[in-house]
């Protein structure tokens, strides 16, 4: 059997959730990193005897587009697999039921579903810390089931009860695009590694908002600490956010 870990965590978060769910798992995971541009993902291939753990954030309670796009070119050839949706707090929403959905449209046999709490990407101070010492106890915990249930030779498991709805809910405008500063040195480090290239290599000081996605990861990499969002902007989010994040979110675990 290989063991494989497929993520999209531009900021860490939902890497950190992986890595502890893994940690559990005997071997080495293969890694694929559903950020990385310039990837070719229509060349991966898993088969029946395999397992994937695949990790997305939510984003406004759904699966980012751009994560959707490139795990739907992956070949799962009914590999079983235990989907995860990572967020900072506030609600997951459609996220997981979008994700079990796009996990079976592209060949996995999905035999397990985790919704964990990390630091929020945008506003920080909402599960700051997270994963903690108690999350990653309970992370464990999930992954010794998740191993239990994968010794089951059931061939076609009963569906799991994954909250969502379908139709999912709409996904909201971006909008939050982070901007560079007097700070930023033009090294080009956060045009290298964003997710949707909406950075110009030539002048890192320019970026799409129509490509941008909102996932700070030019804000969490660049060395400087140049790249930031409004003031003003965050503050106003914050303050939207702040009844919904406020009271610590449990993990949870479908299987």
């Amino acid at each position: 059997m290989k063991w494989v870990q497929i993520t999209f965590s531009p900021t860490g978060g939902t890497q950190k959730v992986a890595d502890i769910l893994t940690e559990s798992f005997p071997g080495s995971a293969e890694k694929i990193d559903l950020t990385d541009a310039q990837a070719d993902f229509s060349s991966l291939y898993l088969t029946k005897e395999d397992f994937a753990l695949i990790a997305v954030p939510s984003y406004g309670g759904r699966v980012p587009a751009l994560a959707a796009q490139r795990l739907a070119k992956i070949t799962g050839n009914g590999a079983r697999c235990a989907i995860v949706c990572v967020y900072g707090n506030r609600a997951y929403e459609d996220t997981l039921i979008e994700l079990s959905d796009l996990a079976g449209q592209t060949g996995f046999l999905v035999i397990a579903a985790i919704a964990a709490v990390a630091e929020h990407s945008i506003l920080r101070q909402y599960a700051a810390g997270r994963p903690d010492e108690q999350d990653r106890q309970q992370l464990q915990d999930f992954a010794k089931k998740i191993l239990g249930a994968l010794s089951d030779d059931a061939a076609s498991p009963a569906p799991l009860p994954i909250p969502g709805n379908r139709p999912y809910k709409k996904t909201g405008g971006g909008g939050m695009v982070p901007k560079a500063g007097k700070g930023c040195t033009g090294c080009g480090l956060c045009a290298a590694q964003c997710p949707a290239q909406a950075i110009d290599r030539k002048a890192p000081q320019t970026t799409d908002s129509a490509r941008c996605i909102s996932c700070m990861r030019c804000v969490a990499r660049c060395p400087e600490g140049a790249r930031k969002l409004g003031g003003a902007l965050v503050s106003a989010a914050a303050l939207a956010l702040k009844a919904a994040c406020s009271t610590p979110k449990s993990n949870e675990l479908f299987i």
